[in-house]
């Protein structure tokens, strides 16, 4: 299929939308802005000197990789040669430094839990004098981190691990698609460069483990001089990789504190038998059959998703994805530490500046590798951070979900009447879920459709307040 130019609402359709989304912030109790004490507090922290008992790693070329127009940096990288394996520094922004426990800080962000984001704006973690100032890895700036120093050997597999404290220095702030197009001209710094060979190789461990990644494409929402649009798009490969660090980081986390025996683990259980049994006759259905000996992770890598029975398979898919959440452990390691879809513990452990959790993992696993005691702030915080982010993640997904339902109206509300090419994702007793093929809308049609059949619909009313859409069958 073609690329089309995102579609946009009509004035009157953008206005009624940012009516909408107001009211969904409002319905949702999302936080908006910061009580004076947390603002103050965050202001003399920002002010304040560096740790000079930590290590000086300035003369590594850290460099950042984020969507564009991010200034809360959490991760900087650097990658390396070293002799027949690699060497990888994996910064991640300090924030335990400017984070006083107990202070006003630290009661807001357990208030909130994660950043939040929204077509219209977002309520972060911090405050942004931290978020996108004093605590961010921007360039051109010496900024206190948690150094993740791992040695790889040749085949980008684990070697040793070493976590310190130190002031680092990003040499440069890249996008996705600037990074990209370095990699694919020839101009990219060995970081770079290295980063998709990288990505690779723990791609080719992650099958080896049995871990498996859906990777939908993409489907965001995007701000253009002529109001909000959606777009979809697949991720890039270098995208992809630098996800794979993010993971690699998270294993080492994870091993790191079960080998303590305390902290916190991100868990999903091993999907249950009835749901793989499932997913293989729905597969089978749709044409594209997972065969025996083939493990799923290895199957969901190869479906070609732009064909749109793979998008009724993926969707499918997401059923054996169920089940995620913070397991918090101290003296001894939980029965269940895997995270079945990376097929390894794992933990939350690289975004701090935007999600609360990390912050604690980052001062558990400093304090082992070091032999030093865990903080007793750290450790009482351990039983209500899994309520915490439980809670929080549920409103991230209200949000997210109800903001894009009020777009997709607002896209389509001058177009009732009209005719759409659609194909069906997924059904249960009473509606199928489909998929317009333009714009790139999601919308339930209560008639019959089978997943992954091609189908025509007719638009019949649009509600952009409740972000709600009825169509029919043409």
């Amino acid at each position: 299929m073609p690329r089309r130019s995102p579609r946009l609402a009509g004035s009157a359709a953008q206005s009624e939308l940012s009516r909408a989304l107001t009211g969904l912030r409002a319905e949702l109790n999302v936080p908006d802005g910061f009580p004076a004490d947390v603002l103050a507090e965050a202001d003399a922290a920002a002010r304040s000197g560096p740790d000079t008992a930590v290590e000086d790693l300035r003369a590594i070329e850290f460099c950042t990789i984020d969507p564009p127009g991010s200034n809360d940096l959490d991760q900087a990288l650097h990658l390396t040669r070293d002799g027949d394996g690699y060497r990888v520094d994996y910064a991640i922004a300090d924030v335990p430094w400017f984070v006083a426990p107990g202070g006003s800080i630290d009661h807001e962000a357990r208030r909130r839990g994660q950043t939040l984001y929204a077509p219209d704006g977002r309520a972060p973690l911090h405050p942004e004098v931290l978020s996108e100032g004093a605590a961010s890895l921007l360039p051109d700036q010496d900024r206190q981190a948690y150094v993740w120093r791992f040695r790889l050997d040749s085949r980008f597999a684990v070697g040793s691990v070493e976590l310190v404290r130190a002031i680092v220095r990003s040499r440069r702030k890249w996008s996705y698609d600037e990074a990209q197009q370095a990699v694919d001209a020839g101009s990219a710094p060995e970081s770079l460069t290295l980063l998709l060979p990288f990505g690779e190789g723990r791609t080719e461990l992650e099958a080896e483990r049995g871990g498996a990644s859906l990777d939908l494409p993409d489907t965001e929402v995007v701000l253009t001089e002529r109001g909000y649009a959606i777009r979809r798009r697949e991720p890039s490969p270098i995208e992809l990789a630098n996800a794979q660090l993010s993971l690699m980081t998270g294993m080492a986390a994870a091993s790191v504190m079960m080998n303590a025996r305390v902290g916190i683990l991100r868990t999903m259980p091993p999907a249950e038998q009835a749901a793989v049994d499932e997913f293989r006759h729905r597969a089978r259905l749709l044409g594209l059959p997972w065969k025996s000996g083939v493990s799923y992770g290895d199957y969901l890598r190869r479906l070609d998703r732009t064909e749109p029975h793979a998008l009724a398979v993926l969707q499918a898919a997401t059923t054996l994805f169920r089940g995620a959440g913070y397991h918090a452990f101290d003296g001894s390691a939980p029965e269940q530490p895997m995270q079945a879809a990376i097929a390894a513990p794992y933990a939350h452990v690289t975004a701090p500046l935007r999600r609360l959790v990390d912050r604690f993992v980052l001062v558990i696993c400093a304090a082992a590798c070091s032999g030093r005691p865990v903080p007793d702030w750290a450790r009482a915080a351990l039983p209500e951070l899994p309520k915490i982010m439980a809670a929080s993640d549920q409103l991230a997904q209200r949000l997210d979900s109800g903001a894009m339902d009020r777009v997709e109206a607002a896209l389509l509300a001058d177009r009732v009447g009209d005719v759409f090419e659609a194909v069906v994702l997924s059904r249960d007793d009473k509606k199928a879920r489909i998929q317009l093929a333009e714009p790139a809308v999601t919308a339930s049609l209560a008639a019959p459709g089978e997943p992954g059949e091609q189908i025509r619909v007719r638009l019949e009313a649009v509600q952009i307040a409740t972000g709600t859409t009825e169509f029919s069958v043409a």
